[in-house]
């Protein structure tokens, strides 16, 4: 692509546009810049709201995806790729699901996170390969992430992961991208110019995040990883997560400090299975089977205990 056509390109979209309310922002003071960044950052809840109704279908389809033993994939290149990273790394000691289960993919691999590799989004081979190297099947969902909606890596990887029948979404800044009419769902807040011109680390990025935060942890919560709204599959792997496995088992339960800690050394630190014992007078055994029986939704086996 020529460099001219690449700025005409940019020049259609929404994100790359300049924002009429910080054209003086150079002349400010330290304050007033905060000021200028607060209000701004202000408006991406609100455009993320505007958008729910997609969010929500790619939940339902990721949740779907889980129950047949599927994957969660996200794909981007910079910001957009390292935010996937990042999301997909939170999982496993949030929710105790195996790394494999979540995905985050870069354009230019691990050494991305670390430096700018930036030239490796212009590949849509890259974004293929990716797909290939993790075997990708009809199982799972691919999120491709590009504030611009025309990164050809991702766009390499959702016309792939389209080819193997995997359910496609595209996750973008702008209405009406590329990716966006690749992919079976687009999900496009619309956040408008950043305060510094094509920054999109900024209020773009931050949608991205809210966003990704919210399809894991309602994906998530969806097959039984909360009860109430209590963390209670979380992997108590360091002293403050053994400590907030106690505290979780004690808010659920309304027992005391040391009868969360006997339980919970009986399950080897399982939440799940030391609050469904506590509340329900199970043995261990018994309380695994009933689990099980609950597929592994906590409220519904206290459910059918107390029935």
């Amino acid at each position: 692509m020529t460099e001219q056509r690449l700025i005409s390109e940019l020049e259609q979209l929404v994100s790359e546009g300049r924002n009429p309310n910080t054209m003086h922002i150079d002349l400010l003071s330290t304050f007033d810049i905060l000021r200028e960044i607060n209000y701004e950052d202000q408006t991406v809840p609100i455009a993320v709201e505007k958008v729910i109704p997609a969010i929500a279908a790619a939940v339902n389809q990721i949740v779907a995806a889980f129950q047949k033993g599927g994957r969660l994939i996200y794909m981007g290149a910079g910001t957009s790729g390292r935010l996937g990273v990042l999301d997909a790394s939170e999982c496993p000691p949030t929710f105790s699901v195996p790394p494999s289960m979540v995905i985050g993919l870069i354009a230019g691999g691990p050494d991305a996170l670390q430096r700018s590799i930036e030239g490796a989004e212009d590949d849509p081979d890259q974004g293929r390969q990716a797909l290939q190297d993790i075997n990708l099947t009809a199982a799972d969902v691919v999120v491709g992430i590009a504030v611009s909606g025309r990164t050809p890596y991702v766009i390499g990887g959702l016309n792939y992961a389209k080819s193997v029948g995997a359910v496609t979404v595209a996750l973008s800044c702008n209405p009406n991208s590329v990716i966006a009419g690749i992919a079976d769902l687009a999900i496009s807040p619309v956040v408008g110019p950043e305060i510094l011109t094509g920054s999109t680390r900024l209020k773009s990025g931050t949608a991205q995040k809210l966003i990704l935060n919210m399809l894991t942890t309602a994906s998530m919560i969806r097959i039984g990883k909360s009860y109430q709204n209590l963390m209670v599959d979380v992997n108590a792997s360091n002293k403050k997560l053994v400590a907030r496995a106690s505290r979780i088992v004690m808010q659920a339960t309304g027992c005391t400090p040391e009868e969360a800690r006997r339980v919970l050394d009986q399950t080897g630190n399982d939440v799940k299975l030391a609050i469904l014992m506590e509340i329900t007078g199970m043995g261990i055994e018994e309380a695994r089977v009933a689990l099980q029986n609950a597929g592994g939704f906590l409220r519904k086996a206290i459910s059918a205990k107390t029935a």
